[in-house]
């Protein structure tokens, strides 16, 4: 939720000094939960696709982890950062192809403020597709506010994004705010909504509220009776 689009002049000038205060100590919201993903790989470590890999500092982390890392993204300028960044690493493939072009089986597919892209119903889906008995799915995404717990995480976000900053960037930056380098896309889907299309799709799926005005998916395919 951008809280500079709020009406009353003393929240609108209050979140206007917030977003002044972030563009000095800037992060990454997509980047900050990398770890996250690290932390919740599958067992067997075979193939991982990343879809929407953006600039590759994603695929560059699982591959050193994977024996095979499969990198698609639709934005050719993106592309050309993500083969550049990975063009050392032997086991690394990056490539244009869409969700529901790919083969599988793979190990892991990582979304990272993706689904919210693309139809989410297909999407997940191809992921049941996709994946191998065993394998998983771990997303970081994006939902439109659509209820007071929503807007409560919002509001979380927005006071807790600048002490985030200043740890991870305590050197203010000028300049000004520097506008991402990838396509932007507002979420039209609430977190409720979301919701009930992942339980429909992917059986026993975990999705939880993050901080940083994000929310995490994680779903691991049944094993094979």
């Amino acid at each position: 939720m951008d809280i500079r689009r709020l009406h009353h002049p003393l929240v609108r000038h209050a979140a206007q000094g917030l977003h002044t205060f972030n563009s000095r100590h800037p992060w990454s919201h997509n980047d900050h939960f990398h770890g996250w993903i690290l932390a919740n790989l599958p067992a067997r470590r075979v193939a991982a696709v990343d879809i929407g890999c953006g600039q590759g500092v994603l695929v560059a982390k699982l591959a050193e982890r994977f024996e095979h890392v499969h990198g698609t993204d639709l934005d050719a300028g993106m592309r050309i950062e993500a083969a550049r960044r990975t063009a050392a690493l032997a086991n690394v493939t990056i490539d244009d192809r869409r969700l529901d072009e790919l083969a599988g089986p793979v190990d892991l597919i990582t979304m990272v403020a993706v689904l919210h892209h693309l139809d989410v119903e297909q999407a997940l889906t191809d992921v049941t597709r996709l994946l191998a008995p065993g394998g998983r799915f771990l997303a970081v995404g994006l939902a439109a506010p659509g209820s007071l717990r929503d807007t409560a995480w919002d509001l979380a976000s927005a006071v807790t994004n600048p002490i985030i900053g200043v740890i991870k960037h305590p050197r203010p930056v000028s300049g000004g705010p520097v506008p991402p380098p990838f396509p932007v896309r507002d979420p039209e889907l609430g977190f409720d909504a979301l919701q009930a299309i992942v339980a429909a799709t992917l059986p026993g799926a975990v999705m939880r509220h993050r901080l940083a005005f994000r929310h995490t998916i994680v779903w691991t395919k049944p094993a094979l009776p």
